[in-house]
């Protein structure tokens, strides 16, 4: 798959800061896609004490999912852990993956953070800018933001707030089971990123998209 990948990326924080201040007003957060066909899971791990990155993506049928094809890339860590910035960490590893497929997935689900970011450009939102393909950003812990409590039941769901705006959804995704953190990325409306989501799991908390890129990632 062909992608414009950027030649180099910020070493330092306060680079990496100006990059996502000019970007986000870039960000679409209405749908920007036809028939769903293909959906994508997105995760990153590492290898050697951290000093590799190594980023998987699978790629499944919609709405089946049933897996069709996997990708698997490493690249050199060369961005330190700092929350909030965790794109320019894992970003170059995700892209070489991606560029590997030879299917466009017509969604992508990024294990992070869409808007639900300080400054509303999160993984998510950064790849899928990037890559021009609708993105979730599907966490697994809250970066910022604060919500009611979520009913016990699959489904169900309270709005993240920051400063009074809404910046992404906590679901619930199997009952009694802690819920996801659930932001726009990039294409598409918060509400139909939770129907997305939803659509993708089926007996486990995470998507099948996330939770299938996480064991790749993780081997």
């Amino acid at each position: 798959m062909k992608l414009p990948i950027p030649v180099s990326w910020p070493r330092r924080i306060p680079e990496a800061r100006r990059v996502q201040e000019q970007l986000r007003a870039k960000v679409v957060t209405r749908n920007c896609f036809g028939k769903i066909h293909t959906v994508a899971g997105i995760d990153v791990g590492f290898e050697k004490n951290g000093t590799v990155t190594r980023a998987a993506v699978v790629v499944l049928d919609f709405p089946s999912l049933t897996l069709i094809e996997q990708a698997v890339a490493r690249r050199p860590t060369r961005f330190p852990y700092v929350p909030g910035y965790l794109s320019f960490r894992e970003a170059p590893a995700a892209l070489a993956a991606l560029k590997k497929l030879q299917i466009r997935p017509d969604l992508v689900l990024y294990d992070g953070q869409g808007q639900a970011h300080p400054r509303r450009f999160g993984l998510a939102c950064h790849l899928g800018l990037l890559t021009n393909i609708p993105s979730i950003g599907v966490a697994k812990s809250r970066l910022i933001g604060t919500h009611e409590q979520v009913p016990r039941r699959k489904g169900s769901w309270k709005p993240l707030m920051d400063n009074g705006e809404v910046i992404g959804v906590v679901l619930r995704t199997r009952t009694g089971v802690k819920p996801v953190y659930v932001s726009v990325g990039y294409g598409i409306s918060l509400k139909s990123a939770v129907a997305f989501v939803m659509h993708c799991t089926t007996r486990y908390r995470l998507p099948e998209t996330t939770r299938l890129a996480h064991r790749l990632a993780s081997k």
